[in-house]
């Protein structure tokens, strides 16, 4: 009787170093986009630059944003300028002064910027910020 040499069967192995990569990948993608995403919850704004920019960090704050084309948002939802001092009312707590910070695009009207901040002042508004960047 003759025996043929069977080969050894290999076991099936898992490379793991390319699963590796993969996850790493998908970690910087994650990183990312999440990064890139978070800017784009609210109107796209071009801050004006100043020399005499500072860091405010109020504690009891809130952020209008005026965008081109008329476009206005308190605490990135979308408002009419008649409904401002409302919805600013609504972000004060227990009657604390409420600062707020005025975010316009360098693009904006000088008039829209006015119109805004004379809203504000008549309607009560005394700690109002302009949001702009260092150059």
């Amino acid at each position: 009787m003759r025996s043929w040499d069977e080969p050894k069967k290999r076991k099936a192995r898992v490379e793991i170093i390319p699963m590796i990569d993969v996850m790493m990948f998908l970690l910087v993608f994650f990183v990312l986009i999440s990064l890139n995403v978070i800017p784009a919850l609210g109107l796209k704004t071009h801050l004006p630059t100043a020399s005499s920019s500072q860091d405010l960090k109020p504690q009891n704050k809130a952020v209008i944003t005026i965008g081109l084309n008329d476009a206005l948002q308190v605490d990135g939802v979308d408002t009419k300028i008649g409904e401002l001092p409302a919805r600013l009312n609504l972000a004060r707590k227990n009657g604390e002064k409420l600062n707020v910070i005025v975010n316009s695009d360098r693009g904006v009207e000088v008039q829209r910027l006015v119109e805004v901040m004379d809203t504000l002042k008549h309607n009560g508004f005394e700690s109002i910020s302009i949001a702009t960047r260092k150059p």
